[in-house]
């Protein structure tokens, strides 16, 4: 990961602009550059992992034009193989290609990139900002208006904090030009569905999945591989070992008493034959880091904060005691193919409208924790689910094809990889929560906290102050709390509480665990 910054005119200070930008400096600990455009600041703090030679470092100027990136683009070889006709290059790294492309394609450039990326472009000759984010939000990005009214663009809302009053995330699929949010990209959008039987839609699933591992393999800096023992993760590490010549190292964490995924991951280590980490960690950890992990998120979210407690110290443990520099994710499974609550679907076309939601929120959620648990602790995350060619299939599937009417969850992409990639139990395993599998007790230990922290009537009393997102629960005002201290009044910032749909039947609970679904079942055993 990197992180950028882009005061987009005069009128901030170069200390100003260095205090704030600091405040993302473990995104990008190898390096920092700030430049005046003439006309506004550019930050860019350095985490090398594609040309890892000075000469990769950004902001990358070209004819005055400049240009910051915190992304990976896939492919880029090819692209840079074409442009090199006409202009010369520095260096390595894959986003060199930005400036010279935006000089041939203009905004066009957005819907040609196969990549996860957040940017901004000084464009010299227009004298103009142009700022833009990956479809599905996989890199972040946020924006708000100084007191001068002067856009304000950052990696992380904690960036802009103090320095601009509201704050939101950029849209992703969007560019912004002229004062605008235009859109270039609606990867949720299906204008047709595939007519893709059964069998081709599993041999797609996993042509598309494999090549999406593939590709996110290329780095110049050490991968690593976060194994949970679920489907998601199991299939990301099975994928890369068949495609690496020496074993891949994986991690798993769980908690000390009670881990429910620590076998399972072991289990699918053995069998691909990774070089497997174990961590343990505590009920002590898990509180004390609680504060720490809301502030680096930026959200009050009950499941992304459980679903991070977990994640955030496996990171942090990697970072203490490793030399890997990008970790590989399972996230965004779920959403193309199907939660537990969604097996409740009233019908195809509900299944899809929820899909599409999913997708389109992704950012506020399950990313943002990826996002933030990996980067704060100095690393890359890459999320193959997320390749832009796998979820653009997947969502074109037809729905019929994707509600579970099969017994199974998720089964197109159980059947996808059927055969020698994973063992028969793990490949049918049933979906299990990341915050309830790395032991049940740490989602108890977090509402046992929370309920001695608060009386009923103290309860009452503190959430009529919100008015938007209220909070529900005595957890979810311990959350919010945290949440006001660091980023106060921004809580629109998320959209709302991440929770089964509760216009479904069987769907209306109040906690968002799957725990809570009478279909639960073997889950998370």
């Amino acid at each position: 990961m990197c992180s950028i910054m882009g005061y987009c005119d005069s009128g901030v200070t170069l200390d100003v602009f260095k205090k704030h930008f600091a405040a993302t400096v473990s995104r990008g600990p190898d390096d920092t550059r700030i430049v005046d455009t003439g006309k506004g600041l550019l930050g860019f703090h350095r985490l090398a992992i594609m040309g890892l030679h000075p000469e990769g470092m950004q902001p990358f100027t070209l004819n005055g034009s400049y240009c910051i990136c915190n992304g990976e683009i896939y492919g880029f070889e090819k692209i840079k193989k074409e442009l090199s006709k006409k202009y010369s290059f520095q260096s390595g790294s894959d986003c060199e290609i930005l400036l010279p492309m935006y000089s041939e394609y203009g905004t066009e450039m957005f819907g040609m990139l196969d990549a996860e990326y957040a940017l901004v472009i000084y464009d010299a000759k227009a004298k103009e900002y142009i700022a833009a984010r990956d479809p599905i939000g996989i890199r972040p990005l946020y924006y708000g208006y100084d007191k001068n009214e002067v856009i304000v663009f950052a990696s992380e809302a904690k960036n802009l904090v103090g320095l601009c009053d509201k704050i939101m995330p950029f849209p992703p699929g969007h560019y912004w030009k002229g004062g605008r949010f235009i859109p270039y990209r609606k990867i949720y959008e299906v204008e047709k569905y595939s007519s893709d039987k059964l069998d081709a839609v599993c041999r797609n699933i996993h042509d598309k999945l494999v090549a999406g591992v593939e590709k996110r393999l290329v780095a110049d800096a050490k991968v690593g591989f976060l194994l949970s023992g679920g489907l998601d993760s199991s299939l990301v590490c099975a994928i890369a070992q068949k495609k690496s010549d020496k074993p891949i190292k994986t991690f798993a964490i769980g908690m000390e008493k009670d881990a429910i995924d620590l076998k399972y991951a072991k289990q699918v280590a053995n069998y691909i034959g990774s070089e497997h980490t174990e961590v343990y960690m505590t009920r002590e950890q898990v509180l004390s880091s609680l504060e720490e992990v809301i502030y680096i998120l930026g959200t009050y979210d009950i499941t992304t904060i459980r679903a991070s407690m977990g994640m955030y110290l496996l990171c942090k443990w990697i970072h203490e005691n490793t030399d890997i520099r990008v970790l590989l994710t399972g996230e965004i499974s779920d959403e193309l193919f199907g939660y537990k609550y969604t097996d409740f679907a009233p019908s195809p076309a509900e299944f899809q409208k929820e899909s599409q939601k999913r997708i389109r929120e992704l950012h506020m959620y399950d990313v943002l924790r990826a996002d933030r648990c990996i980067s704060t602790n100095s690393l890359e995350a890459r999320v193959p689910f997320g390749d832009l060619d796998f979820v653009e299939y997947v969502m074109s599937v037809d729905p019929a094809l994707k509600v579970n009417t099969y017994g199974k969850g998720k089964y197109l992409l159980r059947r996808a990889f059927e055969g020698d990639y994973l063992p028969h139990d793990i490949l049918m395993r049933e979906k299990a929560a990341f915050s309830d599998a790395v032991g049940h007790s740490m989602v108890d230990d977090l509402k046992e906290y929370a309920e001695e922290k608060y009386s009923d009537e103290e309860f009452e009393k503190e959430c009529k102050k919100y008015t938007y997102s209220v909070p529900f629960t005595k957890e979810s005002l311990l959350y919010r709390e945290i949440f006001e201290k660091y980023y106060p009044g921004n809580a629109p910032m998320i959209v709302d509480f991440w929770m089964p749909n509760k216009a479904w039947e069987g769907c209306n609970v109040n906690d968002p665990s799957a725990r809570a679904l009478s279909n639960y079942g073997e889950s998370g055993k």
